[in-house]
């Protein structure tokens, strides 16, 4: 049985996997985030959409109990974001934007790190950092320093990381960012498999053409929920739309170029720390 499918076995504690309810953030007089709702299914592939600063990684980081919301409510598998932190960090997994790993130890090191952190049994612990190698087709390397590891193995190793102790929800912030064409279709196949063996995934992305193949997308501006919905449903609703990319356009008034220009800058700076595009 994959990693996956184990994961997906598990028993569901809630009608939906994500429930955010009139969501809100705000810091000070900066509103990150206003009373976004939504939901998303068991097994549903859901994207965020928007232009940068929209309150895309807001929203995601209320979810994860990395920010407490200000206002509203949100739930990860029944579990409230706020006063169950702990049950809900349990059942998620994420994928940051930044690469989170510390490249001074070995692939086998970071993953020994996370199967403690998460509590997986000693005795478990060994099969459990060979499965997720294997998974990530990393076992042949996983003595040798993560520094040495181009932007793709590092992506899939903490995808791996990511649902080595068994989430039912995976969160990815813009995964595929600095990687090269090469890197983000081994990436994306091994996002599928999760997303065939049932895991539910949320994820942020600037990379129209995985917004697309997504179950549903939200398009957030300005910190609120502007449309929601699967996308040939977002571009149905819009007179003249025959793309996401042109939806996309008429709600925010920005074209979707202008935020990959934007992006671009993130593709640099990851280079710059090991990415793929620069190996």
């Amino acid at each position: 049985m994959s990693l996956a499918a184990e994961t997906a076995a598990k028993p569901a504690t809630s009608a939906h996997a994500i429930e955010a309810v009139s969501l809100g953030r705000r810091y000070g007089d900066v509103v990150a985030a206003e009373s976004v709702s939504f939901s998303v299914a068991k097994g549903e592939f859901f994207a965020l959409l928007g232009p940068n600063g929209a309150g895309k990684t807001t929203v995601m980081h209320m979810l994860t109990t990395l920010v407490q919301p200000t206002s509203g409510s949100a739930s990860v598998m029944g579990h409230d974001v706020v006063r169950d932190a702990e049950k809900v960090r349990r059942q998620l997994g994420m994928v940051f934007q930044d690469p989170a790993l510390d490249e001074r130890l070995t692939a086998k090191e970071n993953l020994d790190i996370h199967a403690v952190l998460y509590g997986i049994p000693r005795a478990q612990r060994a099969p459990a950092v060979q499965q997720a190698l294997t998974w990530a087709s990393l076992a042949e390397v996983g003595q040798r320093r993560v520094r040495a590891f181009s932007g793709g193995m590092k992506r899939r190793l903490e995808l791996s990381r990511a649902i080595m102790h068994g989430p039912r929800v995976l969160f990815l912030d813009e995964p595929t960012i600095g990687l090269d064409p090469q890197g983000r279709r081994h990436l994306w196949e091994r996002i599928a498999a999760l997303r065939e063996d049932g895991m539910t995934v949320l994820m942020t992305t600037h990379y129209m053409p995985e917004a697309e193949a997504c179950d549903r997308v939200g398009i957030i501006d300005k910190g609120k929920l502007v449309e929601i919905g699967a996308p040939r449903e977002i571009i149905a609703k819009h007179p003249g739309a025959k793309t996401l990319e042109d939806a996309f356009l008429k709600l925010t008034g920005r074209a979707f170029r202008d935020e990959e220009a934007t992006a671009h800058e993130l593709v640099v700076n990851f280079g710059k720390r090991g990415g793929e595009h620069t190996r």
